[in-house]
């Protein structure tokens, strides 16, 4: 004899379930209690600005986070030969350096003057030790060396691969990802410093000891020379053939 089923009880949607003892799933996944809980109160603040401060660069090291981490999964595609699913992960990087460089903006909304007081409790703190972009960095030869060994792979030079780019479409495509990310690196770079110049000055020495004009001087640092080369090299071909 069947026996009739009893009506399943219907799932309570504002309940979380996951571990935790947030009063939501949203925040218990996030964790946006310890999240939020990593910013001065007022209560600690010697100037009010310093929540804009550090929102603008914890949140910098989380895009940086996933910026790097994304990077190392391209270096690690292309060394196995996916070239162009290490050019789909390399978008990334390239969208989270651009949300980074804009976001500093938010620090020219800071009085100059009264940053001064903000800047006495930074004690030692430099954007040097941003670990995110230090990661970056040590990602970035890694991703350079897998591209040259793969256009070896291919019997090319770089400018080879640019005027035969249509035979080695997804190689090309990850060349470009590649100086666009050496491109938004000088970006940021170049707007990390006229951000630092406005605020404090362009003559005077940061935090860590570091005179704010080397920050000027490093901008045209390039983490692949060859590809910017390379435009010379094709221009100076293109001439060539026209003579």
């Amino acid at each position: 004899m069947l026996r009739a089923m009893a009506p399943k009880a219907e799932e309570d949607f504002d309940e979380p379930i996951l571990p935790g003892s947030s009063a939501s799933d949203y925040e218990r996944y996030l964790r946006s209690e310890e999240l939020l809980a990593l910013q001065k109160g007022p209560d600690e603040w010697v100037h009010r600005d310093e929540l804009l401060f550090q929102v603008v660069h914890q949140s910098s090291e989380l895009w940086l986070k996933l910026a790097w981490s994304n990077a190392e999964e391209a270096a690690r595609l292309v060394e196995q030969g996916d070239v162009a699913e290490a050019v789909r992960q390399l978008r990334r990087p390239l969208l989270a350096l651009k949300l980074v460089t804009d976001q500093l903006e938010m620090l020219e909304q800071m009085s100059p003057w009264e940053y001064q007081e903000i800047r006495r409790v930074l004690g030692h703190g430099s954007g040097f030790d941003s670990p995110g972009f230090r990661e970056l960095r040590r990602v970035m030869p890694s991703l350079g060396h897998a591209f040259q060994d793969r256009l070896r792979d291919a019997g090319l030079t770089v400018e080879q691969l640019y005027v035969e780019r249509r035979g080695h479409d997804a190689l090309y495509r990850f060349a470009e990802s590649l100086i666009e990310l050496d491109e938004w690196t000088q970006q940021w770079r170049m707007r990390h410093y006229r951000v630092v110049a406005r605020v404090i000055g362009d003559r005077v020495v940061g935090t860590q000891g570091t005179p704010v004009e080397v920050l000027g001087r490093m901008i045209k640092n390039v983490a692949y020379p060859e590809l910017w080369e390379a435009r010379n090299a094709l221009t100076a071909l293109s001439k060539a053939k026209d003579e």
